[in-house]
């Protein structure tokens, strides 16, 4: 009779040594996102992560804002470049800069991770990049879940997403109650594709015309990959210095779905926001999509950002001091349109014009 051996986890296909040597690994990052909320309160690897909330007896009416998301079939770009430590910012993005729509404050987030095999390094870059994120936005990384799944991924697939938290004193609630007619829309610009349509933009670079990541695009003044893993600006703190420097009626984060779309969501029922496309050129990464897919105009502005990231809806007399605290901040940012009646449009938004060449 031949002996056999037991079955086991690691047999399965699951490391816990290594997931504990991710975990080592990524701590130094995570440190670095502490604020003081959170500072001496547990560490990394606990079963929760904690914040002290007494430190919203400041606010009258403190209002949590909650938001999640992924950043897509970016993922898949990471991967195939080996490039680990920037998509992490762009999780950040799509998370508080959610948040901060309604004039919240992020405050803290937590990740997941799924991968197929725990890479202790690939695991604890990519938390490095959440955690550079997160520093950029002012937000803590309080927690996250690295999870591994054998025969449901492969060795070298990954998926992340995260869950943030802010807050917002209630008479300071951003939302559609406070655009009124006459606003001005102003337009923040993106860095690029930020972390929207990726399926499509696969389809065409990859499907369509078969270039390569590493292919050097004269227009990007760099390779294909470079570009298109480029990480989503955070406009998290630049929206609240605006809150702060100037009055603000509304933001809108352009994520899926495009512009008009998203700016639409915070149009009340009886107006109406018209985007001037000659106030701006989108940059040639759009172009290039469009012309190598032969993808139609409409098709590409309700997919992709075409080169806005956020929109702050603010008063006509206050354009000037918004744009001077962009500017300081370093943000490109102009006036692109106008809040109007609603009338006989049918939408709360629409792009009109031709971009500028």
């Amino acid at each position: 009779m031949s002996e056999t051996t037991g079955a086991s986890y690691a047999a399965a296909g699951v490391d816990i040594e290594a997931g504990d040597r991710a975990v080592e690994l990524m701590k130094e990052w995570v440190k670095k996102t502490q604020r003081p909320e959170v500072a001496g309160l547990g560490g990394l690897g606990g079963f929760a992560g904690l914040f002290d909330a007494s430190a919203l007896k400041r606010y009258e009416r403190p209002l949590l804002a909650s938001a999640t998301d992924g950043v897509g079939t970016k993922v898949d770009l990471a991967r195939q470049m080996g490039v680990y430590d920037t998509i992490g910012h762009d999780l950040v993005g799509m998370v508080v800069d959610d948040l901060v729509v309604c004039g919240a404050e992020p405050l803290f987030m937590t990740d997941y991770i799924c991968v197929g095999k725990v890479h202790p390094e690939r695991v604890a870059a990519i938390v490095k990049g959440i955690a550079e994120g997160c520093v950029l936005a002012g937000c803590a990384l309080v927690g996250g879940e690295t999870a591994e799944h054998p025969g449901l991924l492969g060795a070298d697939d990954f998926d992340v997403a995260g869950a943030g938290t802010g807050v917002v004193e209630a008479d300071r609630l951003l939302g559609p109650d406070r655009i009124r007619k006459g606003d001005a829309v102003i337009a923040m610009a993106s860095s690029g594709l930020h972390s929207n349509g990726y399926s499509l933009v696969r389809h065409v670079v990859f499907d369509r015309v078969g270039w390569a990541l590493d292919r050097q695009v004269e227009e990007f003044g760099r390779t294909l990959g470079e570009e298109l893993l480029e990480p989503t600006r955070i406009y998290s703190l630049d929206c609240l210095a605006l809150t702060r420097t100037t009055e603000v009626h509304g933001f809108s984060h352009v994520t899926g779905g495009g512009l008009a779309n998203n700016l639409a969501r915070v149009i009340p029922d009886s107006l109406h926001a018209t985007v001037d496309r000659s106030t701006w050129t989108p940059g040639a990464v759009f172009d290039l999509v469009g012309k190598a897919g032969q993808v139609e105009q409409l098709e590409l502005e309700k997919t992709l950002n075409m080169g806005v990231g956020m929109i702050a809806i603010v008063p006509a007399e206050s354009v000037d001091a918004a744009l001077t605290t962009l500017a300081d901040r370093g943000v490109d940012s102009w006036v692109a349109g106008e809040i109007t009646d609603r009338g006989a449009h049918t939408t709360g938004a629409e792009l009109v014009g031709g971009y500028a060449r």
